[in-house]
């Protein structure tokens, strides 16, 4: 009876668990928290948050900082904290995202405490190799996978090369591997790729729903042919960044295809970015963009390129492209073997292989009738698979299966609230004095 109550809620209470990564990078993961928040907000939802934030190490003493490995794997004070919390607030579900580093797997352990379901967005692949990138040395590398000790992590240091700064990753995936799969009623992973991987490590497959990013639609959509062929993104070598600079350095070569590269974001690679572009008319390096510039330069691309290196879990900047009806030539691996449907909404190129990468980008700026063709094409599949509307839908799939999973599946029913024990909040006409 609990579940079938808990079914027919009009809205929910959700709380949101999440480590905000620094804001001295640009961050998908924390667009994608604070997007999903502000959509179930509009959806008549209430959305409260249990985070910390990576900028906040900074201003620790030594000894502080000195202690932040250790708590990776976990963090005492956060269990005691948001129990606490859920006991107190009583949410209907927790949606976990990014637990690294200050959050730790105890935010598992006070939600069972608590005895409220949990959801989890798998935004990488933390759960089976502990930098979460299924990448070293420039190839894929699965040599953790299914393992339950992550040694050849450490052997390797995969985490910012260094075999010290791994160890409490390594640690953490150990110890804590069982608690995340028996303690997390749903997990959403962001590609059937990525799933693929994890039910191959063992995770529990029943458990892992896919549900894609949503993008919300920009507004501004491509009117022309485009002005130039855009990388937006991190610049890393996981990345594709020098694999673009080769292929583009090999295009040029051949005479060019009548617009310019150009290049948005920053990391690693920036340096070796603005000197390659220096003095060049057929590349531009623009460096960081507010959200708002990025949204406009892509809507005025021919083409967006993301030749990642790495197995990605998603890849936003092609549903963005999407979007505004700009068609992308991407590596063909990971998620974007699914994001883009080859020579119908874009193209795909031979991961790693720079000629390959060329050939594509030539073909998708040699035919404008092909390419506009490509970017309604595009323009359609987000309307179907990424807008707002179908990502909302899917969020609340998500959490009331968790719910029921939890208070239909043996492990007792919703605490009543607001005085209603019939049901696990008391009707929104009640609370708010009408219905939705």
């Amino acid at each position: 009876m609990g579940q079938e109550v808990t079914l027919s809620m009009p809205d929910m209470h959700v709380l949101v668990v999440h480590n905000r990564y620094s804001s001295a990078q640009p961050s998908g993961e924390n667009r994608v928290v604070d997007e999903e928040a502000g959509l179930l907000r509009a959806a008549g939802h209430r959305v409260d948050v249990f985070e910390r934030r990576s900028d906040d190490i900074a201003a620790r003493s030594l000894l502080g900082k000195v202690a932040v490995p250790l708590l990776v794997p976990w963090n005492p004070a956060v269990r005691s904290e948001l129990a606490a919390r859920l006991r107190a607030d009583r949410p209907d579900v927790v949606h976990v995202h990014n637990v690294f580093p200050l959050l730790s797997p105890a935010v598992i352990a006070a939600c069972a405490d608590a005895g409220v379901p949990v959801v989890a967005t798998l935004h990488n692949y933390t759960q089976v190799c502990p930098p979460g990138t299924l990448h070293r040395d420039g190839k894929a590398c699965t040599e953790c996978v299914g393992s339950k000790v992550s040694l050849p992590a450490v052997r390797h240091g995969c985490y910012r090369d260094s075999r010290l700064a791994t160890v409490p990753l390594a640690v953490s995936l150990a110890v804590n591997r069982r608690r995340w799969w028996s303690g997390v009623e749903r997990f959403f992973c962001i590609s059937a790729a990525q799933r693929d991987v994890l039910v191959r490590s063992g995770m529990p497959a029943e458990r892992l729903a896919v549900k894609h990013n949503f993008v919300p639609d920009p507004g501004a959509r491509r009117a022309g042919p485009g002005e130039h062929v855009l990388f937006l993104g991190r610049l890393a070598e996981a990345k594709g960044v020098g694999l673009l600079m080769t292929a583009w350095d090999e295009i040029a070569a051949s005479g060019g295809v009548g617009v310019p590269l150009v290049l948005a974001g920053a990391g690693p690679l920036e340096r070796q970015v603005a000197d390659w572009a220096k003095g060049r008319d057929d590349v531009r390096y623009l460096g960081l963009r507010s959200p708002e510039e990025c949204r406009e330069t892509v809507a005025r691309s021919v083409a967006v390129v993301a030749p990642s290196m790495a197995m990605e879990t998603f890849g936003l900047v092609v549903a963005e492209a999407m979007a505004a009806g700009v068609p992308a030539v991407a590596a063909g691996h990971g998620a974007f073997v699914e994001l883009v449907e080859d020579g119908v909404t874009g193209l795909l190129h031979e991961p790693g292989d720079a000629s390959s990468l060329a050939s594509r980008i030539r073909r998708i700026t040699a035919g404008r009738d092909l390419n506009r063709e490509m970017g309604q094409a595009a323009r359609r599949r987000y309307e179907r698979n990424f807008s707002p509307a179908v990502g909302l839908e899917r969020l609340e799939e998500g959490y009331r299966t968790a719910i029921a999973g939890r208070y239909g599946g043996g492990h007792g029913t919703p605490p009543a609230r607001n005085g209603n024990a019939d049901s696990p909040r008391g009707s929104r006409a009640g609370r708010d004095g009408g219905s939705r």
